[in-house]
């Protein structure tokens, strides 16, 4: 699982990072189906949380449980250097959302080398929420990996919904777009959605990310 580092979020004070429940749900789904997980992140450490995913609103039984998890904890207060992993070590990738993604993860070359191996070793690659963004720079280099590919991310709907429209650096919905790929998004906002298209996941928001997990499984499986 690859975490954003970044915490900034555009003409505010209010700080963003990953969103505990699409880092939590599908954390536990993995452990539970007898899975490993390894944590990265592009400045390795703790990542920072959005302080919103943490309201009480916001709280998930998986969010409950990793506050109990004295090895998971640690193992989110020391994940590994991005540049420090290879995709031939491993499965799948996950990619959690949070706005924290698109001010890191969507520009980090070294985060693009990483999609990109795993894309041409034909292994599974999911990403929720903010998470897509994290595909962005490897598209440039391999269109195939989003053109014409059936894919959902946090909806622009969603984002003048929660209020940060004018805070991000770009609208996650319009870039997948531009770069080809076919995206859907659910009828009711926050609502669950996820698509599968050959070994790409995405999902659209904090509500779709257990069912992503889920289907990054079965195609592991």
């Amino acid at each position: 699982m690859v975490l954003t580092s970044h915490s900034e979020l555009v003409n505010t004070d209010s700080k963003t990072g990953v969103w505990l429940g699409e880092f939590t749900d599908p954390y536990y789904e993995f452990l539970d189906k007898g899975f490993s997980v390894i944590l990265a992140s592009p400045k390795g450490g703790e990542p920072p949380i959005d302080p919103r995913s943490k309201l009480t609103e916001n709280i998930t039984s998986s969010n409950r449980r990793f506050q109990k998890d004295e090895k998971a904890q640690k193992a989110f207060e020391f994940t590994q250097t991005l540049n420090s992993v290879k995709a031939e070590d491993f499965d799948a990738v996950f990619f959690p959302g949070g706005h924290g993604p698109m001010g890191d993860l969507a520009k980090d070359e070294t985060n693009a080398k990483l999609v990109l191996e795993f894309y041409r070793q034909d292994k599974p690659i999911a990403a929720i929420c903010h998470g897509p963004a994290a595909l962005l720079t490897a598209a440039l280099e391999e269109p195939g990996l989003l053109k014409d590919r059936e894919v959902t991310a946090f909806s622009n709907v969603e984002e003048k919904m929660v209020g940060l429209k004018n805070n991000i650096p770009f609208s996650l919905e319009d870039r997948l777009k531009s770069l080809g790929a076919k995206y859907n998004s659910a009828t009711i906002p926050f609502t669950s959605k996820v698509k599968v298209s050959g070994k790409l996941v995405t999902g659209q928001n904090p509500a779709s990310a257990e069912k992503a997990a889920e289907e990054l499984i079965k195609l592991l499986k």
